[in-house]
């Protein structure tokens, strides 16, 4: 089966939105993920929400190449950001086009992650959006089993899951119990490739995370077992920060051998 692709925003988080379209557009994919927020302070904030100026020119762009926003992250509800906070990002996810918006609830409250989770949903579902819960495998929500709880007790019908190899396999969750869950859940998944083990230590988790994956199938991750498990017809999300090659070869041909080695392995 021949799958659809978006190339997610960590995989150059370098290039501002304009210029990850065209690269996505030259490279061959269908869509890009777009982060409108900051997650650290070394990252770039491209001002689309906050700019008209940059919302054109994105829109444009878009326009222009034929490729499509697939999702927009990063609602990322901790102890010091509620619901209402992302709100503009919703706005803008509506004005790109986009129907998908991605969440993580790194909160050791769980009463209040569960409640601002089905806040954001409802406003979403005003917008014809999608809340997908990503589960960093070293927050509080870090697992298939606590994003499933979190679902199962929001019960929001635009609630879904977004299934990221990475911590999908260093979290140890349960092939089983992912094909059990719901088929609606799931719009898109996170593919990328790791080894079977790293150093320990946070340092260490978040290198990788953010800067050290590998294409899918050149790792030990069974990332097409995983994606096995899920409804085919979903969109593959290309998220494989690669920084070190991505600086030898540049990030669109980083982004053309991505796609390539994910048709090979994946179609």
């Amino acid at each position: 089966m021949k799958h659809t692709y978006s190339l997610a925003h960590l995989t150059a988080m370098a290039l501002p939105p304009v210029d990850l379209i065209e690269v996505a557009a030259r490279t061959g994919y269908d869509y890009v993920g777009l982060r409108l927020s900051r997650v650290t302070d070394a990252e770039p904030l491209y001002p689309i929400i906050s700019s008209k100026t940059a919302m054109a020119a994105t829109k444009a762009k878009l326009a222009d190449t034929g490729v499509k926003v697939w999702d927009v992250e990063l609602a990322r509800m901790d102890p010091s950001h509620d619901a209402q906070s992302y709100y503009p990002m919703l706005d803008a996810t509506a004005e790109l086009g986009a129907h998908h918006v991605i969440c993580q609830l790194p909160d050791p409250d769980r009463e209040r992650a569960h409640a601002r989770f089905a806040t954001l949903c409802d406003y979403a579902k005003t917008l014809d959006i999608t809340i997908n819960l990503e589960f960093p495998w070293w927050t509080e929500t870090g697992s298939l089993e606590t994003a499933t709880t979190a679902l199962n007790t929001v019960k929001r019908s635009n609630a879904g899951m977004l299934i990221d190899m990475l911590h999908f396999f260093r979290s140890n969750s349960s092939r089983e119990a992912l094909k059990a869950l719901p088929r609606e859940w799931f719009h898109s998944a996170h593919v990328c490739d790791g080894p079977r083990t790293i150093a320990p230590g946070i340092d260490s988790i978040l290198f990788e995370a953010r800067s050290d994956r590998y294409f899918p199938g050149d790792g030990a991750f069974g990332v097409k077992e995983i994606l096995a498990c899920l409804p085919q017809q979903i969109t593959y999300t290309l998220e494989i920060p690669g920084d070190a090659l991505a600086a030898q070869i540049g990030f669109e041909e980083y982004a053309r051998r991505a796609l390539l080695t994910a048709q090979k392995n994946l179609d």
